[in-house]
């Protein structure tokens, strides 16, 4: 029998964050991203990113979660979240800073093969209790609007578009993408 858990991500982990992160982009944002920009993505650059994150987070309300998955036989890193306070990266353009109080998601990936098992809803319920505890009171995301899966994943855990919209330009191909936000009641 597995056994799905998460926990903080350790400075050992770079490289296969960075190789999940690398795997995932590029096979649930094939039909998004031009193929050159997914093919030219190197993995060590993305493990050094990753490496500093969580050696070197810019607060102590920032972090990196791993979700694992463990058999009698392995234990696997299958997913990953990082989230911190809200900052100019979690905006919509010209939009004014968001309050202290709220919390944004860079990223939360679980490898598809690993996907409907309940290692995102453990990823996402592990930060927002680390939110609540940190004083949080709400949450944004980006999600690509092509993304319905995230989008899916995360309306059902009550997070909602929120209105605010951008678009990222990727190798002249812009990206639209849409805020989804969460209130963080108390349990």
């Amino acid at each position: 029998m597995a056994i799905g858990f998460v926990r903080p991500a350790r400075p050992g982990d770079a490289a296969e964050i960075a190789r999940i992160q690398l795997g995932t982009w590029r096979s649930a944002y094939r039909r998004m991203f031009p193929a050159h920009v997914l093919a030219n993505l190197d993995e060590g650059y993305l493990a050094r990113g990753w490496s500093e994150a969580i050696e070197q987070p810019p607060t102590a309300k920032h972090r990196v979660l791993i979700a694992v998955e463990q058999s009698e036989t392995e234990t696997q890193i299958i997913g990953f979240a990082a989230a911190g306070p809200a900052d100019e990266q979690a905006l919509a353009p010209e939009e004014p800073p968001l309050p202290e109080t709220v919390a944004a998601v860079t990223d939360l990936l679980i490898e598809p093969r690993w996907g409907r098992r309940g290692h995102g809803s453990r990823l996402l319920s592990a930060a927002v209790a680390h939110w609540r505890d940190d004083g949080f009171t709400h949450a944004v995301a980006w999600a690509y609007e092509q993304d319905k899966v995230m989008q899916k994943f995360l309306g059902s855990a009550g997070w909602a578009p929120d209105g605010a919209g951008r678009a990222l330009d990727v190798d002249d191909m812009l990206v639209p993408q849409l805020r989804l936000h969460v209130a963080l009641d108390a349990e």
